[in-house]
């Protein structure tokens, strides 16, 4: 609730009354930097966007529109608070039998990525420029 001061005045005339506003304006603009400093706080592990929300004194769908500009790139985060690369998990294969005459197209260097049924396997000859714009075409899939 805002606060509030009624002021009458009477002039030999009619009386007229003026409401004079003095709590917070209602609509609260945020600069990049600091929308991007609370996406980052929000995507910190053990902090939820709620809770981060609620400390600032933002609405908590305010904060998933800014994480959802973060995400789709029109805002960006401080380098340092942006995850790369996502945790890997060994897993071992089962042993399978070789077959000695199909030829194998994994090199050593090769880095392979799975998403659920998509199997991308980036070759040592792949410039890093190709390299981002298939990461940025997964996440847009996403």
């Amino acid at each position: 609730m805002q606060d509030f001061a009624t002021i009458e005045a009477t002039n030999a005339g009619p009386v007229r009354r003026v409401e004079l506003l003095c709590g917070p304006a209602r609509r609260r603009t945020y600069s990049d930097v600091e929308k991007a400093s609370l996406v980052a706080k929000s995507l910190r592990p053990g902090f939820s966007a709620a809770g981060v929300a609620r400390r600032a004194g933002v609405h908590p769908q305010l904060l998933y529109t800014w994480r959802r500009q973060a995400r789709d790139g029109r805002l960006a985060l401080p380098a340092d608070d942006v995850a790369m690369f996502a945790a890997v998990v060994a897993v071992p294969e089962p042993d399978a039998p070789v077959d000695v005459d199909t030829p194998t197209c994994e090199a050593a260097d090769d880095v392979v990525i799975e998403l659920g049924d998509l199997r991308l396997r980036i070759g040592t000859g792949v410039p890093a420029d190709r390299v981002a714009a298939l990461v940025a075409a997964l996440r847009e899939r996403r």
